[in-house]
Parts: C-alpha cells; sequence; structure tokens
C-alpha cells in the first residue's frame, strides 16, 4: 500500500504518462501516481474476464472504493490506499472520480459509441476528468477546468487512436466513423480543444497534470496528415522524437 507500488503499476501499464510524472518534482508525483493507478485499474477491469457480471463487479469495487474514501475509509488495497489518501488531502470530487469508472462500462460490452458525441463524452468522463482531478490535486481552481479537460480529451483521443487496432482485434467498433478523412477531422477537432486548453496558461503548479500530453500535438497532426497510420497501428514518434519532447516540455513547461 505504497506509492512505490502505484508507481510501479503505471509504469508497466502506461510508460508514457510514467515517464512525464518521473519529469515532474517528488511532491507532483505524490499525488499523481495513485490516480493514475486508479485510472489503470479502472480501464483494465473489463478486460480481465470474459464474464459481464464478473466485470461488473470489478467496476464496482472501484466505486465503492472512492465513495469509502470520501467519507474517510480506506480499502487494504496497494492502490485504493493511497488513492483514499489523495482524495482526503485534495477533497477531489466523487462524481468525477466516479464518470472515470462508471464510463469503462463501455468495454464490457460490444456496442458501438451511438454517435459523435457518445464518442466525446467518455472522453471527456476518461481523460478529461483524469486530466481535471490530476489538476485538482495540484491545487487548480474551478476556472482552469475547462482548460485542463480540454488538453485531456485531447491527449485520451491520442491514446484511443493508438488503441484502435487492439480494440478492433477484440472485436469492439472503437470509432464512430472509421473511414479516413472522418479521422482526420476528429484529430484535426483534437488539437482545436489542445490549442484552445494552451491558451489558457495555467499556472506553473499545474505542469505536472498537463505534462503527459507531452507528444499530444505532434501525434494529432500526424494523424491529421495520415489517417492511414491509425489503422496501421503506426501513429508513434520515433524514440528520438519522443524523448527530446519529453525534455523540452519538462523544462518549458510547455506541451
Amino acid at each position: 500500500m505504497t506509492l512505490e507500488a502505484c508507481a510501479a503499476l503505471v509504469e508497466r501499464g502506461d510508460p508514457d504518462r510514467f515517464a512525464a510524472t518521473m519529469a515532474s518534482p517528488p511532491p507532483a508525483r505524490a499525488r499523481l501516481f495513485p490516480l493514475y493507478a486508479f485510472n489503470l485499474e479502472a480501464a483494465r477491469a473489463p478486460w480481465l474476464t470474459k464474464e459481464p457480471m464478473i466485470a461488473e463487479m470489478r467496476l464496482q469495487f472501484w466505486r465503492d472504493a472512492v465513495e469509502e474514501a470520501a467519507e474517510g475509509r480506506a480499502r487494504a488495497h496497494e492502490v485504493a490506499a493511497p488513492l483514499a489518501e489523495v482524495i482526503r488531502v485534495a477533497r477531489l470530487p466523487v462524481p468525477v472520480l466516479d464518470r472515470v469508472v462508471e464510463a469503462r462500462r463501455w468495454d464490457i460490452y460490444r456496442e458501438p459509441f451511438a454517435d459523435e458525441a457518445a464518442f466525446a463524452a467518455h472522453l471527456d468522463a476518461t481523460a478529461g476528468g483524469l486530466m481535471w482531478l490530476s489538476g485538482l490535486a495540484l491545487g487548480a481552481a474551478p476556472d482552469h477546468e475547462a482548460a485542463l479537460r480540454a488538453i485531456g480529451w485531447a491527449s485520451g483521443l491520442v491514446a484511443w487512436l493508438r488503441a484502435v487496432p487492439e480494440l478492433e482485434a477484440r472485436g469492439r467498433l472503437p470509432l464512430p466513423d472509421g473511414r479516413r478523412e472522418a479521422v482526420a477531422a476528429l484529430a484535426r477537432r483534437g488539437l482545436t480543444l489542445l490549442n484552445e486548453g494552451r491558451a489558457a496558461r495555467l499556472p506553473a503548479g499545474l505542469r505536472p497534470a498537463i505534462l503527459p500530453a507531452w507528444q499530444t500535438g505532434a501525434l494529432l497532426r500526424l494523424a491529421a496528415a495520415e489517417p492511414g497510420r491509425v489503422a496501421d497501428g503506426t501513429l508513434h514518434l520515433s524514440e528520438f522524437s519522443r524523448r527530446g519532447r519529453l525534455l523540452w516540455s519538462a523544462a518549458t513547461g510547455r506541451i
């Protein structure tokens, strides 16, 4: 039930986010690693079993853990206990945490998104909600929410586009419209939101919350220009570019 356990989970399950968090000051890591580990646990819960009822129970565990943490109780779990401490200290809102988990029910079943609005709402609840929670854990004010959610949505879109081949291999229909022109338009929408978030000029103390989006702009531009990379599973930067962008973003606070 330590911060190290949360960090190790993030390192295994989300190495890019781990790298960004390790490039942040230690006090920020202490707040962010439990949130990111919680996000991973919720995200993988539907994929650990083929039985929908069991998957629902796994998600319910996290919904209950969040509610109990808000009431001052912590479960004896390597992620739930550190998460409860962050929820208590930062006074994180239960409804936002709950939506992060509840949205993962989509992964249990095989129904496609009803339309683009449903897809957008899913990204806002998951990636947008996580970045807003990360900001709150670092002292964000209410007027920072729109910018943090916009950046989170854009970075979540990148993660989703990169996961499309795997989701399709698992029998899911991950995009409302998988045509190349639709994918390019979606990437451009992500870029618009990313630029709106950037324009907000968030306080320096929130930089660790947005640092995981260090690749987002470059990858969305790539997806807009070459949407076929999404289906091909080649939406990624070179290792040199990836590392260089992280160092630049960590040094400048810009994404």
